[in-house]
């Protein structure tokens, strides 16, 4: 049931227009779900992706920001999100050069919130 529910989200989020592969992953670094078009050392990145968001959040922390909703990383001709997705659960999208972020944000939020209300 549970590999089924994190299957059906990736699935949302790959179907999201600008968006090039992603992981569900828990807020300790596993990740429960997957697509991505190349391999690499998937542990690694989602360890590195929950410590990115928990880093963030320390940091806002410290600034008197409340409720982080994402963090992006901006390269040339890339980008990278990691959105909260409930008390448990990380996004972690790669989008496409072409991707209009502001979209992707909005999108990959609604699905975020829907994780954090059943997982």
């Amino acid at each position: 049931m549970f590999a089924d529910k994190s299957a059906a989200f990736v699935e949302q989020i790959r179907d999201i227009d600008g968006v090039a592969g992603c992981a569900l992953v828990s807020r300790d670094g596993i990740i429960v779900g997957k697509y991505f078009d190349r391999k690499f050392n998937e542990p690694w990145f989602g360890a590195l992706s929950a410590t990115l968001f928990a880093s963030a959040e320390s940091a806002g922390h410290l600034l008197d920001m409340k409720n982080l909703s994402e963090v992006t990383i901006r390269a040339a001709g890339s980008s990278m999100m990691v959105i909260g997705a409930g008390e448990n659960f990380l996004i972690a999208a790669v989008l496409k050069s072409t991707a209009r972020q502001e979209d992707v944000f909005s999108r990959i939020n609604a699905v975020a919130a829907e994780i954090g209300r059943v997982m």
